[in-house]
């Protein structure tokens, strides 16, 4: 089976996204690049080189909400949209959704011991909606399900870089959608998003992101078509270095705890004492990774103060 890439240029620092056409029993297109016109116009041009416009596309299936992959979604009003549950509130603008969001950030901020001087960076952790398309799911996809018109092809949820991220795998091929999953030149920064629940614990990004690639890993996986970059090839060895180094990173952090207790602030100045002020999001999420690993193999223990913020220190 042929599966055509489709590269298109982003603004954001990753650098272009793929999107990727496969023709079976329905003519799938993965993924759907950033909106905005360079990447329409990228698009259109990889469609036409494969012999086909966005009119001839079934259906899209989403690897996850991100507005690097779900941007162009409208332009196939043909097509059905498949994808995640957690694709949902961010496709149709839920404000309810958006406004809990915003809570859950905030909640976060204040529990990592982050100044009130630097709470307006909820406001940056909202995804920027306006690259991301405008139109509901006609169908959601669940873990071991099979792609629907692509026979043998399965479903697999793999949360961690998002909520929302699904793979699709051919057993018989060794064959991949990976998504952001597994990149090859780098890691995947599995980032703190909220859950659908409001009444649902944080989820533990890192954690699931390690278990999802362990997932892949044990699979006869030959090939992923990753979601940046060249097709990636010995999995199974490339998580395992991943997984090593992470487990560095941790150690790393629990060594910042000789000293005594920490808030996620406090270590993430140590750890990214230049690039914190300007990625707070991010590396606040780098650091609470770091964080649930120690916590997850008993390395650290975590104790909630009065006024709400988390200390961390070692077991």
């Amino acid at each position: 089976m042929t599966i055509h890439k489709i590269t298109m240029p982003t603004p954001f620092a990753v650098g272009d996204v793929n999107a990727y056409l496969m023709k079976g029993d329905a003519l799938t297109l993965f993924d759907a690049g950033t909106n905005t016109p360079e990447a329409a116009e990228a698009l259109l041009y990889g469609l036409k080189a494969a012999g086909y416009a966005p009119r001839d596309i079934e259906q899209v299936i989403l690897t996850h909400h991100h507005p690097d992959h779900s941007g162009l979604v409208e332009r196939f009003e043909r097509a059905r949209l498949l994808g995640h549950r957690y694709n949902e509130p961010w496709l149709v603008r839920d404000e309810a959704f958006f406004r809990w969001h915003d809570r859950f950030y905030l909640e976060c901020l204040k529990e990592e011991g982050v100044p009130d001087s630097d709470h307006h960076w909820v406001k940056k952790m909202k995804r920027p909606v306006e690259y991301i398309g405008k139109r509901p799911l006609d169908g959601v996809l669940e873990d071991g399900e099979d792609v629907p018109g692509h026979p043998g092809w399965t479903v697999m949820e793999t949360l961690g870089h998002a909520q929302s991220h699904l793979v699709f795998f051919n057993e018989r091929d060794g064959e991949m959608i990976g998504g952001d999953l597994i990149l090859g030149k780098i890691s995947s920064n599995p980032l703190i998003e909220p859950p659908l629940d409001p009444e649902e614990d944080r989820p533990r990004s890192l954690l699931l992101y390690n278990d999802s690639m362990r997932r892949v890993a044990e699979l006869p996986v030959t090939l992923i078509h990753p979601g940046h970059g060249e097709g990636v090839r010995g999995i199974t060895e490339l998580v395992s270095s991943r997984l090593g180094q992470q487990k560095e990173r941790a150690h790393a952090v629990l060594d910042m705890l000789s000293d005594g207790p920490k808030t996620i602030y406090e270590l993430t100045k140590r750890l990214f004492p230049h690039a914190y002020e300007r990625e707070l999001g991010l590396t606040l999420s780098e650091t609470i990774g770091q964080t649930d690993w120690l916590a997850a193999e008993g390395l650290v223990t975590e104790t909630r103060k009065e006024d709400g913020v988390l200390y961390y220190e070692k077991a």
